[in-house]
């Protein structure tokens, strides 16, 4: 399963929402990128990255919330590899499959399992079954065949449950893709009602004109944030940086910074603004050198401190909520930027530090 694996790692795309995170993956041959509905929701646009180009816009260009698949608009002139569809699905009960995807916005997860029952019926739709161990980030990450082949995109599990996971088989799939044909390079939406495709402009005052049914298209309008989520925006801007690209979800900000990168975020249950910089892995030797550079630079930083976690070098600032504002914020966001790409380079050329692994 390793050759099928690392087929899969460059079309594999992270997809990020001011809500969530969740996965998506390229289909070359119709040049879109596949996820679930439920990731999307209500978003007109949202951030994808993956192993060959860096955070990116993408358009949400069709949408199925009946049967929860999505189509986005894929990054330009990026060549990104193909994988094979399955003709059908062809799964039988037993049989070994792969789920990939970004659980928990990790990036880059297989799980190996069997298919536990590959019909199975519920509320009119006919999923598969798995064991393999999907979680929250996985969703809309292809489910593939011992061939290779996708034969299903990874969309739900029941909590509580040990293993139980579903995917929309690929029928469903290629039943969206030859119904979108016809209207690509458009906004579409299929109807859950009469399961039409619709453009936004054949609505009637915001209604099905076949069957009545109320239709609600992504909306374009600017993600609204609020109190220290807002501010922490506005700082984030200040340094000259993309909001946008930056949203991880509800209350998280990731940010490149040279070879570093920053992560923020905001713990509304204490009212913590945690900001960190993991910058590199220690070295396999002489340990102690590393340790000593660090405590010293410890007790010379001013908002910042060094700490180990798992086995990673990490730069960090911590904000009570209660001090927050941005004339005291901003100078110790500055801080930390520009102080992260300074260190990762000393720790790797002077103490034998290793880089992380970009996957990671």
């Amino acid at each position: 399963m390793q050759e099928v694996i690392d087929l899969y790692r460059n079309v594999i795309i992270q997809i990020s929402t001011p809500l969530g995170n969740g996965t998506g993956f390229y289909l070359k041959a119709f040049n879109v990128i596949v996820t679930n509905e439920h990731v999307v929701r209500g978003n007109a646009e949202v951030v994808i990255n993956g192993q060959l180009f860096p955070n990116t816009v993408s358009k949400v260009l069709y949408t199925d919330p009946h049967f929860d698949l999505a189509m986005l608009e894929p990054p330009q002139a990026v060549d990104l590899p193909s994988v094979p569809l399955a003709t059908s699905n062809k799964l039988k009960d037993g049989e070994k499959i792969v789920a990939i995807g970004h659980p928990y916005g990790l990036k880059f997860s297989a799980t190996q399992g069997i298919v536990s029952k590959a019909n199975r019926w519920q509320n009119g739709i006919n999923y598969i079954q798995i064991d393999a161990a999907i979680n929250p980030g996985n969703s809309g990450g292809p489910l593939v065949n011992k061939e290779g082949e996708v034969t299903g995109i990874n969309t739900f599990i029941i909590k509580g449950g040990d293993n139980l996971g579903f995917a929309i088989p690929i029928e469903y799939l290629q039943k969206a893709i030859d119904d979108y044909k016809e209207f690509v390079g458009q906004l579409a939406q299929r109807c859950s009602s009469c399961s039409n495709i619709l453009v936004a402009e054949e609505l009637q005052d915001g209604y099905c004109p076949h069957c009545g049914y109320r239709i609600s298209f992504p909306a374009h309008s600017e993600y609204q944030t609020h109190g220290s989520a807002q501010l922490i925006e506005q700082i984030i801007r200040g340094i000259g940086k993309d909001v946008k690209l930056a949203r991880r979800g509800h209350n998280m900000w990731e940010i490149e910074q040279g070879s570093a990168t920053i992560r923020v975020t905001y713990v509304e249950q204490t009212g913590f603004i945690l900001g960190d910089a993991h910058l590199v892995q220690l070295p396999r030797k002489n340990i102690g050198e590393l340790y000593h550079y660090l405590l010293k630079e410890n007790y010379q930083l001013e908002g910042l401190f060094f700490s180990i976690n798992s086995k990673h070098v990490v730069l960090s600032f911590i904000i009570y909520e209660k001090y927050f504002n941005k004339e005291t914020a901003l100078p110790v966001f500055k801080n930390l930027f520009d102080k992260a790409d300074h260190y990762d380079d000393i720790l790797v050329n002077e103490y034998g530090a290793l880089w992380l692994d970009p996957e990671g």
